[in-house]
């Protein structure tokens, strides 16, 4: 599995925010996306799941697992926001991500465990704290198998525990062959890992 970009370019209101982008993730490979506020870190991710359209360029998923027919079926986006409703419980929110994303190696209770949340999976996930919420929402990356993963800023509010768990999650992921881009202002724990920086050099 091979995740190609060539001459990539995107745009925010009808402004170019980068151009002439070209990488390849390997997978059991890491992208960190780095570079100032406002770079196009958050717009090149969302174009590389199928979110926004590129304004020029090509993309693609060479040699993707046979049970994905392209690379926006091979993603998963984990935004800003953690896209979970407020009123559900954690565990609820996370079967209706199930039902849409499809099966996983972990089951619904594994992956709360895995993130330290086991115990109150029952909870409104407004009841959540900053940083029990984003261990739901990283939940929801073990509970559905896609190969791909897009993470923007996917450390915000978590503290140093959590981000080594958190890296070794990632680090899981890698080692079954998967494949994981970044867009962080922080270390990620991932050594070894491509870096693309935004904002300079005509990007």
């Amino acid at each position: 599995m091979r995740l190609v970009a060539e001459n990539l370019a995107g745009e925010r209101g009808g402004e170019i925010l980068f151009s002439g982008l070209n990488f390849a993730v390997t997978g059991g490979e890491a992208l960190m996306i780095t570079g100032p506020n406002g770079a196009g870190k958050s717009t090149l991710l969302r174009i590389i799941g199928g979110l926004l359209d590129k304004a020029e360029g090509r993309i693609r998923l060479d040699d993707a697992p046979a049970d994905f027919d392209g690379l926006v079926s091979a993603c998963h986006y984990l935004g800003h926001l953690n896209a979970m409703k407020p009123v559900l419980s954690v565990e609820e929110n996370l079967h209706f991500w199930q039902s849409f994303n499809g099966i996983g190696d972990y089951t619904i209770a594994e992956a709360l465990d895995r993130v330290q949340l086991g115990d109150i999976g029952h909870l409104p996930f407004g009841y959540l704290s900053t940083g029990q919420k984003r261990r739901a929402s990283i939940a929801r990356l073990l509970i559905s198998r896609r190969p791909v993963w897009l993470l923007d800023e996917p450390t915000a509010g978590l503290d140093k525990r959590s981000e080594d768990q958190f890296a070794g999650v990632m680090h899981a992921h890698l080692s079954g062959g998967g494949i994981v881009i970044a867009a962080t202002h922080l270390p990620l724990g991932l050594d070894g890992a491509q870096e693309l920086v935004m904002g300079r050099n005509g990007f």
